[in-house]
């Protein structure tokens, strides 16, 4: 079949739209010239795509009503049996929703993308059924991931299970619920500028956003490549280094990828800290909105590590204040010229693209009022510096990106780990049905200061429980050198075992 040809009308729009003129001579030149290049597209859309098989077979499942649903956490519910042997074998795992599961509807939060089922799994849900876990659905996740909050996901918001009527956190809110509340053993979540580790913290869970390119983003919706990540939220600290074990090495389809350096995480489990040396970052504390009891409960946990054998020393870090300023004109222009215009993928890379994701997120420009606000607002502010200013701020704090990284990495060749808070505050209510636009959006931005910072510079982060406040849960947050999750998992496995962290 022949693709379509432009009309003359069409190449003399694409031409005034690209700042062109065209004589009528040159407007015949030019649609005798496309035509010939257009056989080359002939070609391709006569050959079948390079995606992926899909090797274990699924139902094609429901959306669960209402009354099994109290969180409204699940956004779809299925079943896809893994091997029969293997370290995750028993595990129960749901994903979140911008995961592509072939043969099960994925909405991405989005009422603009309901109606989508891809054909291909992500790589690490061949991963995870390889290892043996059971994928039992997908979890609700924000509009299009756009929310630290868990009010912007359609149709409805997600309830934090510990305390109803408070958000569970966004972007992976679904999947931290569903974990906290017990209904299932791990969840996929995904983090640009702590979607991971937002809703663990919010639902007293463990959330890890691994070094940048360590675990395959292939077959997970994009926002921007430069700060997109995947990764595991469970209950406790063995079944985080398990399943990140299951999904981490390079897949050789996702561009996000340089030679990423895996470990066997579980060793780590039983190590202690002793020996460690850890940073508290004064930076991490004391912010404009920070609450007194979740800076008090993280450094308390601070000195349980140092009660359990590890140094333990305050340093500063005052670039760690910028990292806000940053991430900003990467995630807002990034996510307008890659999700929005670029339909998910854009161009420019090399790797695994699915087809009909692009397509069918595309339609969001004929319903492009139906947005969240959360998104509109990024994208406005993404688009007006693309136009005004050429992209230059973006490339900017992509270049300052790399002194911040710095500033991290020269603490880092003195001490092991560094900790701060997760999040300055506790849990916040959701917004109720007459809330403010401005109220929407504090709820949805307010907490990514301490989060942020480490999507751009790509070091590994987990979000650890360390006490509860109001019957809200507290969170502390260990970041690690790139590729050293492991000693990670080594302080959180031993801050799980110095004692119950609701009661602390």
């Amino acid at each position: 079949m022949a693709v379509r040809r432009p009309t003359v009308d069409q190449l003399k729009a694409l031409a005034e739209g690209m700042g062109m003129s065209l004589s009528e001579d040159e407007t015949t030149f030019f649609m005798g010239q496309i035509d010939g290049m257009l056989g080359a597209y002939d070609t391709i859309d006569a050959m079948p795509d390079e995606l992926p098989p899909v090797k274990y077979p699924r139902t094609s499942g429901y959306r669960p009503s209402a009354a099994e649903n109290p969180y409204n956490a699940w956004y779809w519910k299925s079943t896809v049996k893994g091997r029969s042997r293997g370290p995750l074998r028993g595990k129960t795992v749901v994903l979140k929703d911008n995961v592509c599961l072939a043969g099960v509807p994925m909405m991405n939060g989005a009422s603009t993308m309901e109606g989508y089922v891809p054909e291909a799994d992500a790589t690490i849900v061949t991963r995870l059924l390889d290892a043996g876990a059971e994928i039992v659905g997908k979890a609700t996740c924000e509009y299009f991931c756009l929310s630290g909050g868990s009010h912007t996901s359609s149709p409805a918001a997600v309830e934090n299970p510990l305390k109803k009527g408070y958000s569970a956190g966004g972007s992976s809110s679904g999947s931290a619920a569903l974990v906290a509340a017990g209904e299932v053993d791990m969840a996929i979540g995904g983090d640009q500028g702590g979607s991971i580790r937002i809703p663990a913290a919010y639902c007293g869970v463990y959330g890890m956003k691994g070094t940048h390119g360590l675990v395959p983003y292939t077959g997970v919706m994009p926002i921007e490549s430069t700060i997109d990540h995947t990764g595991p939220i469970t209950g406790n600290v063995a079944d985080n280094a398990l399943m990140l074990e299951a999904i981490a090495g390079a897949d050789g389809l996702d561009p996000r990828q340089y030679a990423p350096k895996t470990a066997k995480y579980t060793r780590a489990l039983k190590e202690g800290v002793k020996g460690l040396n850890i940073a508290v970052v004064r930076e991490g504390f004391g912010h404009e909105i920070s609450e007194a009891d979740v800076d008090a409960k993280v450094k308390a946990a601070a000195a349980r590590l140092k009660k359990a054998g590890a140094k333990v020393k305050e340093v500063s870090i005052p670039m760690h204040l910028d990292g806000l300023a940053i991430w900003t004109p990467i995630a807002v222009e990034g996510l307008q010229a890659q999700m929005m215009q670029g339909n998910g993928y854009g161009f420019n890379y090399k790797g695994q693209y699915m087809r009909s994701l692009m397509d069918h997120h595309a339609n969001w420009r004929n319903r492009a009022d139906e947005l969240s606000i959360t998104l509109k607002l990024c994208m406005f502010v993404g688009e007006y510096f693309i136009q005004q200013y050429n992209g230059g701020f973006y490339a900017k704090a992509q270049n300052i990106a790399r002194r911040l990284t710095r500033a991290y990495d020269e603490v880092l060749a003195d001490y092991d780990l560094l900790l701060m808070p997760t999040l300055p505050i506790k849990a916040t209510k959701l917004p109720g049905p007459d809330a403010s636009r401005d109220e929407i959006v504090a709820r949805a931005l307010e907490m990514l200061g301490n989060t942020c910072p480490f999507d751009v510079t790509g070091h590994p982060a987990m979000a650890i429980p360390c006490g509860m406040g109001a019957g809200r849960p507290i969170s502390m947050m260990l970041i690690g050198k790139h590729y050293d999750e492991y000693t990670i998992y080594r302080a959180a496995a031993a801050f799980e075992k110095s004692g119950d962290w609701k009661k602390m």
